[in-house]
């Protein structure tokens, strides 16, 4: 008879415990895909401030944001200034913590 008791017991807390640990879980890939979003829009801004810039051609840099508003330029322009102007419009951009520009200089 205990062990009937102590089983149903142990069925009750693990019925009342398993939602809690449910809800955790679901409470964390929310957050994910929250960052997931923010640094899509990060990006997104980037790409388009760079596009609008009349002494820039955008068409060869690459913008990738992680989770933490780092920020990482890639590709190529064809002066120090380009890249330099690049560096400057990243990191003008609201939730940029950090850039890191690995754009290489292309000699014509």
């Amino acid at each position: 008879m205990k062990t009937i008791k102590f089983l149903a017991t142990a069925f009750m807390i693990g019925a009342f415990l398993t939602p809690i640990a449910s809800f955790s879980a679901d409470k964390d890939s929310d957050s994910s895909v929250g960052e997931y979003v923010k640094d899509s829009v990060i990006t997104s801004k980037i790409k388009t401030k760079l596009a609008t810039e009349k002494d820039l051609s955008s068409m060869h840099i690459s913008v990738d944001t992680d989770k933490n508003g780092v920020v990482v330029l890639g590709g190529t322009t064809k002066s120090q200034a380009e890249k330099d102007k690049a560096h400057s419009v990243a990191h003008s951009v609201e939730g940029v913590t950090k850039v890191v520009n690995q754009i290489k200089i292309k000699k014509e």
